[in-house]
């Protein structure tokens, strides 16, 4: 795999669960680490102690990625700190999960606008950075709800498929320009989000895996890892998923 060495990364949504695995492996392959959270300062301090405790370099930035002035900020900071950008993982997430005739407006646009806007609002203050060096690369988290869509998750599966749509635009407008836009796209992962699940609604989610069990936050590192890497330098425009089978 090409070298990550010295590479600068911010994740965004880093304190917990997909994101805090991203940041922690990408820490480990030698990148230094902008961890972004917007409440949980406990947690992402936590992340940047064991990034650093390893050998990395690491620093937690708060924003609300919905927010553009925050995003801007973000971008800003990390440029700061490390004087560098090379890679973009907008992983920030919510779920306001609800059937439709119950869901409420603001249920609606709270998802999109950390889900899909936070995306849209980290590109536009990175990609100055990016296409100034004629190089960059951003990673999209996603989720097979956007592929197959979900019941109770209109809202979500709703900006997930954005979000595939966002990458694919991003990778024919940025190509030229040597930016590689690609989104890695989830089933069922053991995170803090699944935890909350009945016990039973688990077992019926591991019956329609091809694999029959939920994978772990890790797995979806490893492939940002990869995608992050020169051994994707080829890659752009690719929808990536981590699913046990789930969404084939």
């Amino acid at each position: 795999m090409g070298s990550l060495q010295d590479k600068v990364v911010i994740v965004t949504g880093g304190s917990r669960g997909i994101g805090r695995a991203i940041a922690l492996e990408l820490g480990r392959q030698g990148c230094r680490v902008a961890v972004n959270y917007h409440s949980n300062a406990d947690a992402a301090d936590a992340v940047v102690r064991e990034i650093v405790d390893a050998g990395g370099e690491a620093q937690a930035i708060q924003g609300d990625v919905s927010v553009a002035e925050d995003a801007q900020a973000l971008v800003e900071q990390t440029l700061e700190r490390f004087g560098a950008l090379d890679i973009l993982v907008n992983n920030a997430g919510i779920t306001r999960d609800t059937l439709l005739m119950r869901m409420s407006e603001e249920d609606w646009d709270v998802v999109l606008d950390t889900n899909l806007k936070g995306a849209f609002h980290c590109v536009k203050a990175a990609q100055r950075t990016f296409l100034r060096k004629r190089a960059g690369c951003i990673i999209n988290i996603g989720s097979v709800a956007g592929l197959m869509g979900n019941a109770g998750q209109a809202n979500y599966s709703a900006a997930k498929a954005g979000l595939i749509g966002f990458t694919k635009a991003l990778a024919r407008e940025l190509g030229s320009r040597n930016i590689r836009a690609n989104l890695v796209a989830p089933g069922f992962i053991e995170t803090e989000m699944t935890a909350k699940l009945p016990e039973a609604m688990l077992a019926q989610v591991s019956e329609r895996i091809p694999l029959q069990r939920l994978g772990q936050p890790e797995d979806v590192a490893a492939v940002v890892t990869f995608l992050a890497s020169d051994a994707a330098a080829y890659m752009t425009g690719q929808v990536v998923c981590i699913d046990g089978g789930l969404a084939m």
